[in-house]
């Protein structure tokens, strides 16, 4: 016991040296850390989403910056992060940067190309992998080939883009949208003196480029190559990946990312891709063979439904279904799951700001199957809903008058030190979110069951709990969350009653022969 909590210690300690806080001389059970071998393996293992111009502000203009984010990386280090996708930092006439200007360049607000190769190199002294946003269904408006285009009908950039005539029953009305990455239905849009409109999904900012044409997919992959041979990134986070082609030709989709693959291959034979596809898991298993890894936007969806009902008992049974959808596809696919993005209301706010859930949320993310993301300030807690400059919030550091990192680009609304407590106090509770997060990956980053184990859901009788076996060789950990407000003891079943060591429980859980003790919002995790 004594060691154990010296190694508490010793993590706890670095964390706060990486923030420039003092270190607490008590720590509580609450914890839980394991002294283990690591177990967790890239691109099997916990990566932490950054929008770089919310996370450190190295030189007091107000932006975030790479020399500040490359500050902070023995922060990520510490939390048990071992790979980083970095929202988009070419330069952009907008504030998130999802419409390129130059795709092989870096916006001055974020610094150069060189402040970006150190980050890389000193993320990789500690075996952090980078992935960047790769924004290649659309370009900017602004983009050199769209100013051609648009000017000049017989430019040879014409046909990087997508047009139609201004009577073309296709250009009027309203088109459809598909899930939730854009709710914009008016898709074509006018340029000014001519008569043909151009296509753009998401809005006129963000014209779409034109995948019929060879010359485009070329350039796509030449910058893809740039990127991974001349910066050195480990692989691409790929946007928009539903909407290549239109809807009605998923198989071209589908096929392109494959392409795609095969061309990044020649460069990098291990690239990691993880694509955005918003659906089901019917519609995004076919995409697993050109992207091996999709974001599990589903099991988001029921992981927040559960815990705004307090049932958890059918969780497990739909993460089984969607492994085995995508497994029919592609066998070896990554299961990239997450709570919220950048894109989506913060969790904490989904859940009325009950730290209990959010403790519960974290605790479902990094036991369930999968190789998690986590997005900046969730594991502080930080909060908030749309419209998007509010879940894209800054970084809370120290406090204000300590912090010398936080930036000041956006007004904060929902995270703000009266509604979320920053890093270097977080990180001197030993009860802090903060701190269940970094007990919850580290507890996962060693344990071979909890990193790349098979899931097979369990049967408790109890619409409270969650309750799943996790088996990978020789481990098997039985794992029981309690979702609802309410005590609730439930009886392990014969065929598991040989899990009896406990190595983790929170909350007060407590495990009797073969009865488990779960007081509300608790965790039980009981090895064979």
């Amino acid at each position: 016991m004594k060691k154990r909590n010296l190694h508490h210690l010793l993590l706890i300690t670095a964390l706060y040296l990486a923030t420039g806080c003092s270190a607490p001389t008590v720590l509580g059970s609450e914890v839980g850390i394991k002294s283990e071998a690591k177990a967790s393996e890239w691109p099997h293992s916990v990566s932490y989403e950054i929008f770089v111009q919310s996370f450190c502000d190295s030189d007091n203009d107000g932006i975030g910056d790479i020399k500040g984010m490359t500050s902070k990386l023995d922060y990520l280090d510490e939390l048990g992060i071992e790979g980083v996708w970095l929202m988009p930092m070419s330069p952009s006439p907008s504030y998130h940067k999802y419409d390129v200007n130059d795709y092989t360049g870096i916006h001055p607000d974020y610094g150069t190309m060189e402040d970006f190769k150190t980050f890389v190199e000193e993320a990789h002294k500690r075996n952090i992998k980078v992935v960047i946003d790769l924004v290649v269904n659309h370009s900017s408006n602004q983009h050199p080939w769209f100013l051609e285009a648009a000017k000049d009908e017989k430019s040879p950039y014409r046909d990087y883009y997508v047009w139609a005539h201004k009577d073309d029953p296709q250009t009027k009305g309203e088109g459809k949208t598909t899930g939730d990455d854009s709710h914009n239905v008016q898709h074509w849009h006018e340029v000014k003196g001519s008569d043909y409109k151009y296509f753009g999904y998401f809005w006129g900012g963000m014209p779409d480029l034109n995948f019929d044409n060879p010359k485009v997919r070329q350039e796509v992959y030449k910058v893809g190559r740039y990127w991974l041979e001349e910066v050195g990134v480990d692989g691409f986070r790929l946007d928009a990946a539903r909407h290549i082609f239109p809807d009605d030709r998923p198989a071209d989709n589908h096929a392109f990312w494959e392409e795609f693959r095969a061309e990044m291959q020649k460069v990098k034979p291990d690239v990691y891709l993880v694509g955005e596809v918003w659906a089901e898991a019917d519609v995004v298993a076919p995409y697993t063979k050109g992207l091996p890894a999709l974001f599990n936007f589903e099991m988001s969806w029921k992981i927040l439904d559960a815990l705004k009902t307090g049932n958890g008992d059918s969780l497990a049974i739909h993460h089984d279904r969607i492994i085995n959808t995508y497994q029919q596809v592609n066998p070896n696919f990554v299961d990239a799951t997450i709570l919220s993005n950048h894109d989506q209301n913060r969790i904490m706010s989904e859940v009325d700001g009950d730290l209990n859930k959010a403790k519960v949320a974290a605790a479902l993310l990094f036991t369930l199957p999968g190789a998690p993301y986590v997005y900046y300030g969730e594991e502080i807690g930080m909060q908030g809903k749309k419209p998007d400059e509010m879940i894209r919030e800054p970084f809370l550091w120290d406090t204000k008058t300590n912090d010398d990192c936080r930036t000041t680009w956006v007004t904060p609304k929902f995270s703000t030190e009266q509604n979320v407590k920053p890093v270097a106090q977080q990180a001197q509770d030993p009860n802090s979110l903060l701190n269940h997060y970094k007990a919850y990956i580290q507890l996962r980053n060693s344990s071979k069951a909890l990193t790349q184990g098979k899931l097979e859901p369990v049967n408790l009788s109890n619409r409270a709990v969650s309750a799943f076996v996790r088996t990978m060789g020789d481990e098997s950990v039985l794992v029981l969350h309690n979702l609802s407000s309410k005590e609730v003891s439930v009886t392990i079943p014969a065929s598991l009653q040989e899990h009896k060591q406990l190595i983790h429980q929170h909350n007060a859980a407590k495990l009797y022969g073969s009865t488990a003790q779960l007081p509300p919002y608790s965790s039980l995790i009981i090895r064979k």
